[in-house]
């Protein structure tokens, strides 16, 4: 059978799409997976933003799938269905397949779309199951975790089982199906890897957990490094090692480290997600390992730098300090002083905008962000389905906005108690855009080449909207935020 795997086309907007272009892992892993017999093309479509109609429709009729899959977001719902459309009229015999986060937590919004089959949770094996059961025309009932259309009915097959990761049954994605080029970071090729899945936190704001519960599972060294070398000879000089929480377990973390530099796999840049306690504990001989082997950025889950809204996000434990068994403070200063020392660049993830922020609470978090850290993704609390932040916004009837195609956490569609959802979301739009500035000399002395050619285009994005009369202050801010709006939709419209 001929598979085709599509990933959407709407990106978050913390970086221009000119600067980062990420794979969509879950796809290549899907395409790992598959029996070998069936031929697999994966189009991330993140590369064709000016072209995806354009590039469905070729692909379509140049692989002639037996089988679409879509790998779908919340906030890339709307461009979802208009793909399905899209591949309906063009091949009505293909099979139309869902899976994500969005179609996994809520199934129940594609019920009246052209979809034939929605592959809940982790996807490999569901989605092999499937593959398998097209191939005989039965056994669609007992394959856990899907979903699927059974007459003028759907059908909601039991859950399945999260999968450990130490018995091989996952075998490496497969990259040689990708069929568009152009995954880049900051002008250098970009690949994923994926060393662990899951977590044992449970931050109100995370989807991951709803989807597949509280757990943490790891693959082997040698796979991981198996991963790593395959995604180098396929191109990539820059690795993102995409785990749910890799510092988890910290030791392991640091053994992972140490594998990286036997193997000699430490010449790669190296983009990790990482929480504050760990590294502020063992930062002083962790930073210096992990500056070693290679890693320049550390995405850090800040969320937030006051206690009560920590406490809101249920964040505040993978962010706590301690010392002789006891708390003694927010460990986020600890951590980024030990990655600054050792030479890596923090990305702050932060949320503002939580119920009883007040423009104090949300300046106070915009103010640290300018001081520590290096890049900041700073965001608004999103009500995704079924996540325990949706009961709360929702309770306290602080949605405003229903439109899902806005839920890509640069716009507040929730207010507090204190502030509008839009004042909100001008405050950080204010102070964000001149943060992202501070960082362009170090990004000019790691990829020269690529900063002079980009440079235009990169601050075109940063400051959208804006013209000399806002920047120097000659007109009120505000009519710069309604022009960066109305740009954004024509955006959102255009993709």
């Amino acid at each position: 059978m001929n598979l085709l795997l599509l990933s959407m086309p709407d990106s978050f907007e913390h970086m221009p799409a000119i600067a980062v272009r990420m794979p969509n892992g879950a796809l290549s892993s899907l395409a790992g997976n598959v029996d070998s017999h069936h031929r697999v093309a994966i189009a991330d479509l993140i590369l064709v933003q000016r072209r995806v109609r354009d590039t469905v429709t070729r692909l379509m009729h140049e692989f002639d799938p037996d089988v679409v899959g879509l790998s779908v977001m919340t906030f890339q719902r709307r461009t979802a269905v208009r793909i399905v459309e899209l591949v309906r009229a063009l091949n009505p015999a293909a099979k139309i397949v869902l899976g994500g986060y969005d179609p996994s937590l809520a199934p129940e919004a594609y019920s009246h779309t052209n979809v034939d089959y929605i592959v809940r949770g982790e996807g490999e094996l569901t989605f092999r199951d499937l593959v398998r059961a097209l191939e005989k025309q039965s056994g669609f009932e007992r394959i856990c975790g899907l979903s699927y259309r059974d007459g003028t009915h759907w059908r909601h097959n039991p859950e399945r089982p999260v999968h450990g990761l130490e018995d091989g049954e996952i075998r490496l994605p497969n990259r040689d199906a990708r069929v568009l080029q152009g995954y880049t970071l900051l002008g250098r090729q970009v690949d994923v890897v994926e060393t662990s899945r899951g977590c044992t936190y449970d931050c109100s704001f995370c989807s991951i957990i709803e989807m597949r519960g509280r757990n943490f599972h790891t693959y082997s060294f040698d796979r991981v490094l198996a991963d790593i070398r395959d995604a180098r000879d396929h191109g990539a000089r820059t690795i993102f090692l995409v785990d749910d929480n890799i510092t988890l377990n910290i030791r392991r973390f640091e053994a992972l480290c140490r594998a990286i530099i036997e193997a000699g796999l430490n010449g790669l840049d190296y983009f990790v997600q990482a929480m504050t306690a760990p590294i502020a504990a063992e930062g002083e001989t962790l930073a210096p390992l992990m500056h070693q082997t290679g890693f320049r950025y550390v995405f850090l889950g800040i969320e937030n730098i006051l206690d009560s809204d920590l406490q809101f996000l249920r964040a505040r434990a993978k962010n706590t300090e301690r010392a002789n068994g006891r708390t003694v403070g927010n460990a986020t200063v600890k951590a980024i002083e030990h990655l600054h020392r050792n030479k890596m660049y923090v990305v702050g993830g932060l949320i503002v905008g939580n119920p009883d922020d007040t423009f104090e609470a949300i300046e106070a978090n915009l103010e640290f962000a300018r001081r520590y850290v290096d890049w900041p993704y700073i965001q608004h609390p999103t009500p995704y389905p079924r996540t325990p932040m949706t009961t709360d916004f929702r309770t306290q009837g602080l949605v405003i906005n229903e439109n899902l195609e806005e839920y890509d956490g640069t716009t507040a569609v929730v207010r507090t108690r204190h502030l509008s959802a839009e004042e909100v979301e001008f405050q950080r739009w204010k102070a964000e855009r001149w943060m992202k500035v501070r960082h362009m000399p170090a990004a000019f002395r790691h990829d020269p080449w690529f900063v002079v050619r980009h440079a235009r285009q990169m601050m075109a994005h940063t400051f959208r909207g804006s013209g000399f009369r806002s920047l120097f202050g000659f007109e009120d801010q505000r009519k710069a935020f309604q022009r960066y709006q109305e740009r954004r939709l024509i955006e959102r419209e255009y993709v």
